[in-house]
């Protein structure tokens, strides 16, 4: 068997797991489990107890239906697309109980999905452009580190900072216009 990348992209990642393998599922499922929790509990204000049932449900079904994915680089989507779906199934039922007052909100569900994927794309881009830049830029505006802080950090002086920062930023931002492609469902 050839070795795969450290990293698969998402399709090989899909095809590996259409082929069996059970380390790809895993991998599969730790890569995508924040992202999956994120859109319960952020995106639809599930509580512990249901983005967790919710969760199970979506990786239950993604092994139960990898097969029916007509395009493996729309993983990410059709991920998004059926943990929205369940998701909203939850709220339903919930609805249905005399303690639950409010239908599900849509719209708002719908653009929290949206800072999700912004915040994801942004994540890779960082991995992508390497360090220092993802080291310099996780500083300053994850950890909102002062120049200063940083500088004595990386043993640089503080002026040298700012220009990193712009230089990196730079890089982020072409790794980002890189990216943009419309996401594919299926």
């Amino acid at each position: 068997m050839r070795a795969m990348a450290a990293h698969p992209n998402d399709s090989q990642l899909v095809a590996r797991c259409r082929a069996g393998e059970d380390a790809a599922w895993h991998e599969l499922v730790e890569r995508f489990s924040r992202y999956v929790y994120a859109i319960c509990v952020r995106g639809f204000r599930l509580g512990p107890e249901d983005a967790e049932d919710v969760f199970q449900e979506v990786f239950s079904r993604v092994y139960e239906r990898l097969g029916e994915l007509r395009d493996d680089d729309a993983l990410r989507p059709w991920l998004a697309q059926l943990t929205r779906r369940l998701c909203l199934d939850r709220l339903r039922s919930l609805a249905r109980h005399p303690t639950v007052d409010a239908e599900p909100d849509e719209t708002a569900a719908d653009e929290t999905l949206a800072e999700l994927e912004e915040a994801i794309a942004v994540r890779e881009a960082l991995t992508a452009v390497g360090e220092p830049c993802s080291d310099i830029l996780d500083r300053f505006f994850c950890r909102d580190e002062s120049y200063r802080t940083i500088g004595d950090a990386l043993e640089l002086p503080p002026g040298t900072i700012a220009s990193r920062i712009s230089r990196c930023l730079a890089k982020l931002r072409s790794e980002l216009e890189g990216r943009r492609e419309p996401a594919r469902t299926s």
